[in-house]
């Protein structure tokens, strides 16, 4: 009769390539907590807390510097169009439907600068960056 143990089945293989001197501090690690390979590995996974590497870089900076530009300018040209569009309210009929249509372009600047926003903060990954 067989012994039978109580361990899960593994048909699962995983390999990898590594240095001489990743190979050696590997098995040094090995002898020092007394493990296979195997074991060692499948702790290695178990206890692993992955976490994402965010690189900035000059041409990132030089990004950003410009997106807080360009915000800048939406920013302008909005309070310009405000301006025109309450001049043109004072002014009364015929002006009354050119100052809609400058705050519907109004609407639509702020529009197109939550979605450049948006779409930044996606491509940096951070949603929270900017805020309107």
């Amino acid at each position: 009769m067989s012994k039978r143990y109580n361990t899960p089945h593994r048909d699962r293989i995983i390999k990898t390539r590594v240095t001489e001197e990743e190979h050696a501090d590997f098995m040094e690690r090995l002898t020092a907590y007394g493990m296979s390979q195997s074991e060692f590995i499948r702790q290695a996974i178990t206890g692993a807390t992955v976490k994402p590497i965010i690189t900035v870089s000059p041409v990132n900076d030089e990004v950003l510097a410009a997106i807080g530009r360009l915000t800048g300018e939406y920013g302008r040209i909005g309070g310009n169009l405000n301006q025109i569009a309450r001049y043109l309210n004072e002014y009364g009929t015929p002006y009354n439907t050119l100052a809609a249509d400058v705050r519907a372009e109004l609407s639509d600047l702020a529009a197109l600068k939550f979605q450049v926003l948006r779409e930044v903060g996606e491509v940096i990954g951070n949603t929270e960056t900017f805020k309107l």
